[in-house]
């Protein structure tokens, strides 16, 4: 297996970021219920799609030595109640970029979202 240097893997991460920038439209990010796809090739369930949240434009709030921080969302409303178990973001263009896993690769205060209710990310920083 290969070991990349922490300067390569903020570099690939800041490339990452300016692809979430690609499109005519802002990156989003949408938070599930349910199982999470095997890979982001496989299609999401929009039946057990819970909120839909939108990142300003460019992405990126800050790079650092040590991380690459994004803008805040905006505030989404909840449209369906459920619980959080996994997040697809996507870019400007509706291509996916990532994957998530609520409590691994993301944190939310509550996992637990209430059809009505609101949600927004306060930070995201992603490290090499």
């Amino acid at each position: 297996m290969s070991k990349t240097s922490v300067k390569a893997r903020l570099a690939m991460i800041q490339v990452f970021s300016e692809f979430m920038d690609n499109g005519s439209q802002s990156a989003t990010v949408i938070f599930y219920e349910g199982v999470q796809p095997l890979d982001p090739s496989v299609a999401a369930d929009s039946n057990n799609a819970l909120v839909t949240l939108v990142f300003p434009e460019p992405c990126i709030k800050e790079t650092t030595a040590t991380y690459v921080e994004f803008h805040p969302t905006d505030t989404g409303n909840v449209t369906k109640s459920g619980t959080a178990t996994w997040a697809r973001i996507y870019n400007g263009a509706g291509e996916v970029a990532a994957d998530l896993t609520v409590g691994t690769d993301i944190t939310l205060a509550n996992t637990s979202l209430v059809v009505g209710g609101t949600l927004f990310i306060q930070s995201i920083k992603l490290r090499p």
